[in-house]
């Protein structure tokens, strides 16, 4: 645990008591502050009244005196669509608000540190897309190198729950738009900016409030190396924001579009070579069409932005290279869950907006489609014909299925509602060399609680198809 500084012998608010607020109020009492818990959910307040935290009713008008500080949960909006009750009543207060990724800044440093050979470094990644497999996978580049590591945030363990850091150390964070938003501090030594794409709008008032949260990670104090994908014009605003000019190795732009050129730092993949220059001279390359646990162009630009990232860290390309071969990719996130026949079965359950299904289904030929679930506004009429030009039949399910099945065109479909009718089904017709592919587009709050547990539906569905042929 993390315990946090600032606050020793002051009251703190936490506002959410799920696996983030718990851990905060832990940290903060760590810390020497007295944390005063709430909850909307009387479920939520009995497990941390369990746990002997003190719980503060919030919503009373006299909750605010002598509170130093509320800290929020990441999944409460502070702003649009409008702002939480609570939270408007601390600010009406004046009492500041912050969140635990501001708390872990200005707390993860100690005095040890001074007797450490190797200052410990936190690794920030956000994008719309592919954070969670560059951040895995660059934890898992550095475990493979030896290095000490911890992974944590909107993956792995909450932030303030990690271990003090180690000599040497490198933690890797996975950070959401809903955190950088209201962090108070955000000082990590390399920060990554993968690729933006409309999502959370409600939450941020719209796309230019969107990327300013993303923004945020690389304003509030700067890190010292910031890996910039260019595919988009707001990524391309911000290296050049960023840089001080062309030859600033500070910066380093990542592709997967084209060929990046000119005297900085660059790391670009294209038909499946990923290729680093510096100074105008390639430095190093890696063939990632065998890398089994990266498929598609999506993965690719995942690779090069851990590339990057594990370059800054001083690891050489070949030990790169290595661990790109040990990677198995992440559970809901094109992972391969069985073959039959010759049939290949993927679980891109984490494909929950139009934007990262578009990116599963340029992986792959063949496709059977599993798709659907709580469509977002616009559904899937924004794939055109060339994105689905590998999809041989969809399988359609939940709430937006028809909404879905209109938006299809002329691709060959069936409404199958349960994910259990569609994976019998897809299995059915599908003929050796295809790909069932559940890559949904769509929420899963329709017919289940998260991602995971739709994902791990579908896994299960395969395991028991392979099990009884």
């Amino acid at each position: 645990m993390i315990p946090v500084k600032g606050y020793d012998g002051q009251k703190v608010a936490v506002l959410g008591l799920g696996r983030s607020g718990i851990a905060t109020a832990h940290a903060l009492e760590e810390g020497g502050a007295e944390a005063l818990c709430w909850d909307d959910s009387a479920e939520a307040r009995d497990r941390a009244e369990g746990q002997a935290l003190i719980l503060h009713d919030l919503s009373k008008p006299e909750a605010w005196k002598d509170v130093a500080a509320l800290i929020v949960s990441p999944g409460i909006p502070h702003l649009y669509p409008e702002p939480n009750k609570i939270i408007a009543a601390a600010m009406e207060a004046g009492v500041p608000v912050d969140n635990d990724i501001g708390l872990f800044f200005r707390s993860f440093a100690t005095y040890d540190w001074d007797s450490f050979e190797v200052s410990p470094k936190v690794v920030a990644i956000t994008g719309s897309n592919g954070k969670s497999t560059t951040s895995a996978l660059v934890h898992h580049i550095l475990q493979e190198a030896g290095r000490p590591t911890q992974l944590a945030g909107n993956i792995g363990r909450g932030v303030l729950d990690i271990d003090p850091a180690h000599d040497g150390e490198v933690v890797v964070l996975e950070l959401s738009s809903y955190q950088t938003d209201l962090a108070r501090a955000l000082t990590p030594d390399v920060a990554v900016f993968t690729n933006l794409s409309p999502d959370h709008l409600d939450r941020h008032g719209g796309m230019g409030g969107y990327f300013a949260a993303k923004r945020r990670l690389f304003a509030e104090g700067g890190p010292d190396r910031a890996v910039i994908g260019v595919d988009e014009p707001e990524g391309v605003f911000l290296a050049g924001q960023l840089s001080e000019g062309p030859t600033d190795d500070r910066v380093i732009r990542m592709s997967v579009d084209r060929k990046l050129t000119g005297p900085g730092w660059q790391v670009f993949a294209r038909k499946g070579f990923l290729s680093e220059y510096r100074k105008g001279r390639q430095v190093g390359s890696i063939d990632l069409r065998g890398v089994k646990g990266l498929p598609g162009t999506h993965n690719h630009q995942n690779a090069c932005a851990a590339y990057a990232v594990c370059r800054t860290l001083g690891l050489a390309p070949k030990q790169i290279e290595a661990a790109f071969h040990a990677f198995k990719g992440l559970p809901h996130r094109s992972q391969l869950v069985g073959e039959r026949n010759g049939v290949a079965f993927i679980n891109d359950s984490k494909a929950t907006n139009v934007d990262s299904a578009r990116a599963a289904l340029s992986a792959f030929r063949n496709i059977r489609w599993i798709a659907g679930g709580l469509g977002k506004d616009g559904g899937i009429e924004s794939l055109s014909a060339d994105d689905l030009s590998g999809v041989t039949k969809a399988y359609l399910i939940g709430h937006s299925a028809r909404d879905f099945a209109l938006q299809l065109g002329d691709v060959p479909h069936e409404i199958c509602e349960t994910m259990a009718q569609a994976v019998a089904q897809a299995a059915a017709d599908a003929q050796p060399g295809d790909t069932v592919l559940l890559a949904p587009a769509a929420a899963s709050f329709d017919q289940y609680p998260d991602f995971e547990k739709r994902g791990e539906d579908f896994s299960g569905q395969v395991a028991a198809l392979i099990a009884n042929p």
